[in-house]
């Protein structure tokens, strides 16, 4: 009962020493020392208490964003990137909201992400997300929309779609056309990728992975392989965006194969942090049980 009692007497006290800090450094420079910014810089204060530990090309807006990050090797990912990318302090919000470094951790060592921020990896199962988050496209997640539908949105929105793709990402084309003997089939999407040095096959899936979906991946890549990669340029990757999948399922379909394909999910909205986390809690146990 005592230690409650002075708990409570310390946090009055601080408050009121908080709302007189406030009062006078309002008084003497003016706006800008509310007790919420006077938290936050004494917060800043804490992380980051030596000034050559501060990167130059951020901004207050983007530290800002910086202390909702608890973990210090998140915070270092997202400080590394937000310089590298040359995110904007929007831009840096939703990739810390969006769960950025939680989901790139799914596939691969959680310790080795923050050294993955500062260089490039020529690997492209450290490239490619699970699952992408598309919030912006403005979809409600409840509603059902076709391929064509989400495709042409991607396209309406392929700014905000290259950043969340990831670092080197360059739009080649929509609806690329193929022909053998007089039948035409058309790959979705293409990106070109100069980190990975090659081509990126994207296939926009409204519903759960199939097998058939590995199947016509393969294809594509196996004739863009032969036909549309140029001399110096790695083989291609293929990229199946899907509502869901299961891991079990996805191993079996693309087992085997020679080209590298990938199934992510993709969410239309942007999940609380807390259903990404178990999202990323469940993937991890999934990787950890085939490893054994």
């Amino acid at each position: 009962m005592r230690k409650r009692c002075e708990g409570k007497v310390k946090a009055e006290y601080g408050s009121k020493l908080l709302q007189r800090l406030s009062s006078d450094l309002t008084l003497k420079y003016g706006k800008g020392f509310g007790i919420d910014n006077i938290e936050r810089m004494r917060r800043f204060y804490l992380l980051f208490p030596k000034s050559a530990t501060l990167w130059r090309k951020l901004s207050w807006s983007h530290y800002r964003m910086l202390l909702r990050v608890k973990d210090k090797e998140a915070r270092g990912f997202y400080i590394s990137m937000a310089e590298k990318e040359g995110w904007g302090a929007h831009e840096l919000d939703r990739q810390i909201s969006s769960l950025l470094y939680e989901r790139l951790a799914l596939s691969k060592n959680k310790n080795a992400l923050p050294s993955k921020a500062k260089s490039s990896s020529p690997n492209p199962e450290e490239q490619i997300k699970d699952p992408y988050v598309l919030e912006f496209l403005s979809l409600k997640e409840e509603k059902k929309y076709s391929e064509s539908q989400i495709e042409q949105a991607l396209i309406d929105h392929l700014q905000e779609f290259l950043l969340e793709l990831g670092k080197g990402y360059a739009f080649v084309a929509r609806q690329k056309r193929i022909s053998i003997n007089n039948e035409h089939y058309y790959v979705d999407l293409v990106f070109y990728n100069r980190a990975l040095g090659c081509l990126i096959l994207i296939d926009v899936k409204s519903g759960k992975f199939t097998h058939a979906d590995a199947g016509q991946m393969n294809f594509y890549l196996n004739y863009f392989r032969e036909n549309e990669v140029m001399q110096g340029e790695n083989e291609p990757i293929g990229i199946v965006l899907c509502t869901e999948k299961d891991n079990t399922f996805v191993k079996y379909s693309l087992g085997g194969m020679s080209n590298r394909i990938f199934a992510s999910k993709y969410h239309l909205g942007l999940p609380s942090p807390e259903d990404l986390k178990k999202v990323v809690e469940k993937t991890k146990r999934e990787i950890e049980y085939k490893q054994e």
